[in-house]
């Protein structure tokens, strides 16, 4: 159904002017609630006894603007959404990227803070894992050998901020539309509390769609930047790109490919590759588009070379052929650069720019190890983004701030005491 006034919605705006005639603020310090644009559609609200992990409420939209599509999804299901999240897109595991799930915290109609957080999750990952139950997905799914079961929606709730998250669709979807579904968030959460601006926090390859709305780089059927963003928060960002897939293939390749055993949901350097003495080709893995596949573009999205300032890992099986493209002993692949040219955002986001009246922090983490994968080691890095590419300020024109975590690595930072405090910090 269209998302219409509920009696509590028509019970808050009743309230909110009354308090306007008698000269007080309205409900948590806003203007009255409104309707939200008229091609988003409300399809589905759950509640108390229906949300796990701490939210307080689920809701799921549809944007009717045309132009969005229904993205690739790897064959054998480890692009699907999973557990609570099926139920929450109606039962569908491989949606549109036209649906977005908006998740509210505990506290999002009567927190103290006077800007409303969004929180705008990375890549293979859900708002539920990523800011309300790091340990959701079980061991080493937090980047640490224990995980805890409460994140950054616990800690900014407690502190009085109003607290959403959007739930993407796809979980390795296309970046640009992905940002036409923050300014879809941002546009609820505006309706919702009669505010006119939201701080954005943008974790990994959730920065890449946080900046691209507010620096209107949109498909061509898509809206330009509203002006209602206060300050983005960017937490491990590639604001300058990585080459991590190309830089240390084998090792990647080994958790993806599934004839070695790979099982994660994340995108190949190589077109075929031997494993076991098979000599396989997989073009629903590809980071390009190949074989009619194109299941990883929000990860192509995020390619830059790297190898110019800390080289390659000449250790690795096929380093050469898999960075630069070729047949190799056991592997063959195009390379990096004809990846990038497929559709890499990086340069064309700091082109862009973000606009001078949002405020930017950067905040990235120093610790190189991540439980269960190999660790980015060829620079100062997260285990996965270079501290300097997290910190890359390239089109950014207000810095408010950067810092870097020393304790925390690339899973780390959505959870990490001393990253929430900075975070926090921030949003004040």
């Amino acid at each position: 159904m269209r998302y219409g006034r509920s009696r509590e919605g028509r019970w808050r705006l009743l309230l909110a002017l009354l308090l306007a005639v008698v000269g007080l603020p309205a409900v948590g310090g806003t203007a009255s609630a409104a309707e939200p644009p008229p091609y988003l559609t409300r399809e589905a609200s759950y509640g108390a006894g229906t949300v796990t992990n701490g939210w307080e409420s689920v809701e799921r939209y549809l944007d009717s603007t045309s132009g969005f599509r229904t993205e690739g999804y790897p064959p054998d299901g480890r692009g699907d959404q999973d557990g609570k999240r099926v139920t929450y897109f109606g039962g569908v595991s491989r949606p549109s990227s036209a649906r977005f799930l908006l998740y509210s915290a505990p506290g999002w109609n009567t927190g103290t803070r006077t800007t409303p957080v969004l929180l705008v999750h990375g890549a293979n990952d859900t708002a539920d894992r990523a800011w309300a139950n790091p340990g959701e997905s079980g061991g080493y799914g937090c980047g640490a050998l224990s995980c805890p079961s409460t994140g950054l929606m616990q800690y900014l709730s407690g502190r009085g901020h109003r607290v959403f998250a959007v739930g993407f669709a796809h979980k390795q979807g296309d970046n640009l539309m992905q940002a036409q579904i923050v300014g879809d968030a941002i546009a609820v959460i505006k309706a919702k509390l009669g505010v006119d601006k939201v701080d954005l926090v943008g974790w990994s390859k959730g920065e890449m769609s946080a900046r691209a709305y507010v620096s209107s780089l949109k498909p061509s059927w898509g809206r330009a930047y509203a002006g209602d963003v206060r300050r983005l928060i960017t937490v491990g960002g590639p604001n300058g790109g990585y080459d991590y897939p190309y830089a240390h293939g084998w090792a990647h390749d080994f958790s993806i490919w599934p004839e070695c055993g790979g099982t994660v949901n994340a995108p190949s350097p190589h077109s075929r590759m031997t494993c076991y003495g098979l000599y396989t080709a997989h073009p629903e893995f590809s980071m390009t588009p190949s074989g009619g596949y194109d299941d990883y573009p929000g990860q192509r999205q995020m390619l830059a070379r790297w190898d110019g300032k800390y080289g390659v890992d000449g250790a690795a099986q096929d380093w050469y052929t898999t960075y630069y493209g070729g047949q190799g002993f056991y592997t063959a692949g195009s390379g990096i650069q004809a990846a990038i040219d497929a559709g890499s955002l990086i340069k064309p986001l700091q082109n862009a720019g973000v606009p001078a009246s949002v405020t930017t922090y950067l905040l990235a983490g120093g610790s190189p190890t991540v439980v269960g994968i190999f660790n980015e080691n060829r620079g100062p890095s997260d285990g996965v983004v270079f501290i300097s590419s997290a910190l890359d300020t390239t089109g950014v024109p207000t810095v408010g701030g950067t810092a870097t975590v020393v304790g925390a690595n690339h899973l780390e930072l959505g959870w990490n005491s001393s990253a929430a405090a900075q975070i926090a910090t921030w949003l004040a």
